[in-house]
């Protein structure tokens, strides 16, 4: 266990921003987050936790203890001939798991290849890319609940799983996932609805290839956090209603869409910014992605402010333009 005061989290958000928490927390077993959980000073406290930073949001200054959950460890629970039952701790980094399950002959995550970030937070957004989301393969979670301050197991159904949304987003600061067990399929169940990832997948796909795909895809269009800081997509696919999306094929035909089960109509939120001139378009430090309207980006050292008046420009100009009003995908953090 490490314990900072006045520690900064530069370090520890992908999108760049300065920031500091009064107290941070660096925990590698469920015995050192039980011991700091009832410390003095996690009681008279609020408590947050920051996994990989690669969305959020931070204010200047967070007045709480924060917790970084770096448990490890990979283990098999159960190996049918079908399917695999393999828990993952909080924090082993997402992609390499990916690729280390794609090796061992588990199939189903492939398409969440290089997608930035630790294990426990892929449940709280409920990571998606490319026809697949992280819920589906989720068989249950280990998490504390911070109201009742006591150990629970969600199974699925319990986490309210949603478009870049679940129980764990919607009671922020409840609850800190320690594990996730996956259930994956020993048979390939490929996902190939996005064009790009058919055809780049090749003429007999494999979940290789796919991922493979998708890493070259993922790479031609986003930026490296490490080189260039962001935190991926900014913005949620509107979902409108199909009425509203007739009227907007009529004036523009390129616009793609998605099939929703309700009868609405999924839309891509990087191609209506760049129908506004965004792409490539900064204000001070902060912009959005030259090959991605969709992302953006901090060129140097920028405030929460600077990253909330591009946003706000953004959404105006979509709206504007579409009357589509965007959501922000990372969570702003302030205490």
């Amino acid at each position: 266990m490490q314990f900072e005061h006045n520690a900064s989290l530069k370090p520890f958000n992908t999108l760049g921003l300065n920031s500091r928490a009064r107290y941070l927390a660096s925990l590698s077993t469920e015995d050192d987050l039980l011991a700091v959980l009832q410390s003095v000073t996690a009681k008279r406290l609020p408590v947050f936790v920051l996994s990989g930073g690669s969305n959020v949001l931070l204010s200047e200054y967070i007045d709480a203890l924060v917790i970084r959950p770096l448990l490890r460890g990979i283990r098999v629970l159960d190996d049918s001939p079908q399917h695999i039952l393999v828990e993952v701790m909080a924090g082993e980094e997402w992609h390499p798991f990916v690729q280390y399950a794609l090796a061992q002959g588990w199939y189903g995550l492939e398409n969440l290849s290089l997608i930035p970030g630790y294990v426990g937070a892929a449940p709280i957004q409920n990571i998606g890319a490319y026809g697949v989301e992280v819920g589906q393969y989720i068989h249950h979670i280990k998490a504390w609940h911070l109201p009742t301050q006591r150990w629970h197991i969600l199974q699925p159904e319990h986490c309210q799983f949603g478009y870049r949304d679940s129980i764990f987003k919607q009671q922020a600061g409840d609850w800190i996932i320690s594990r996730v067990v996956f259930c994956l399929s020993k048979q390939p169940q490929l996902a190939l609805s996005y064009g790009d990832v058919r055809e780049q997948a090749g003429t007999n796909p494999t979940p290789a290839s796919v991922a493979k795909a998708i890493i070259q895809i993922r790479q031609a269009k986003l930026p490296d956090p490490k080189k260039i800081a962001n935190v991926g997509s900014f913005f949620k696919n509107p979902v409108i209603d199909l009425a509203h999306y007739e009227r907007l094929k009529v004036t523009y035909p390129a616009l793609g869409s998605y099939p929703q089960a309700n009868g609405q109509v999924k839309v891509a939120a990087g191609w209506l910014i760049d129908q506004t001139g965004w792409k490539g378009k900064r204000m001070g430090s902060v912009g959005m992605y030259e090959k991605q309207a969709l992302v953006l980006v901090n060129h140097h050292i920028a405030a929460l402010a600077d990253v909330h008046k591009v946003s706000q420009a953004v959404q105006h100009s979509v709206f504007e333009k579409f009357a589509i009003r965007l959501e922000q995908e990372p969570v702003l953090v302030k205490f």
